[in-house]
């Protein structure tokens, strides 16, 4: 045991620089799975029976295959495609296909959006009738009525599910250190491993950053839970 190694100045740099990839991964894919994720549960639960197929093709495909494959299908698949290489020099959007941070947070977002669709997709299958007769009687058109009523509801009904998601995106940011030249959490407690053969105390020191993450994740969604789903828990009298 030489935890003497994690005290060093440039290995503390190295941790440092690897938790701002961490962070930077999990920020990102939750924001675009996010929009993503909007988008794919109003499709699932429209009238549009093409958009529904499509996006319970998507959610199905997502949800039954592992995320570190479809990191490899992005990097090492779509990525080094003839036809897009040709073009990422010069051709927008795939100019961003030749940054491996980018193929990365492309994959975490979509694997998020297809689990993250589903949640709110369910969430709003499960609005109460009541509040939609409420708005109805009021005059709201449909789309006033999903703005104001069933989505905001639905969002804060998501919460629960939605922490265990994040939580788990979290830990999946760990699988970047399989792609060449990033350099997350893990891959830097991979290159302690490496330069000094210190494998219980690498990735022992990168198990404790992950453990405070997750504690402030978990602490910041139940202050969410507890704002926003107050009206929930039964009353005392």
């Amino acid at each position: 045991m030489n935890w003497s190694i994690l005290a060093r100045p440039e290995t503390l740099a190295l941790y440092a620089e690897g938790l701002i990839t961490t962070m930077w991964l999990l920020l990102g894919s939750l924001a675009m799975g996010g929009v993503m994720a909007l988008l794919l549960a109003l499709a699932l639960t429209g009238r549009i029976t093409l958009l529904r197929w499509l996006a319970g093709a998507y959610t199905y495909c997502i949800r039954g295959t592992p995320l570190l494959i479809q990191v490899y299908l992005i990097y090492y698949g779509l990525a080094q495609l003839d036809w897009i290489q040709a073009r990422w020099d010069t051709v927008w959007p795939w100019t961003y296909f030749k940054d491996a941070f980018f193929c990365a947070l492309l994959a975490f977002a979509m694997n998020n959006a297809g689990y993250t669709a589903e949640m709110l997709a369910g969430a709003i299958r499960e609005t109460n009738p009541g509040e939609i007769e409420a708005a109805q009687a009021m005059g709201m058109s449909r789309w006033q009525i999903l703005r104001r009523v069933v989505l905001p509801s639905a969002l804060r009904r998501t919460l629960p599910a939605y922490s265990n998601e994040v939580v788990m995106m979290l830990h999946s940011t760990s699988l970047a250190s399989t792609v060449p030249a990033m350099l997350d959490l893990t891959a830097a407690a991979s290159r302690i491993y490496s330069d000094f053969y210190l494998p219980f105390e690498a990735y022992l020191f990168a198990a404790a950053i992950y453990l405070c993450i997750t504690f402030a994740l978990v602490g910041g969604f139940k202050w969410l839970e507890k704002r926003f789903l107050a009206y929930l828990r039964p009353r005392t009298h």
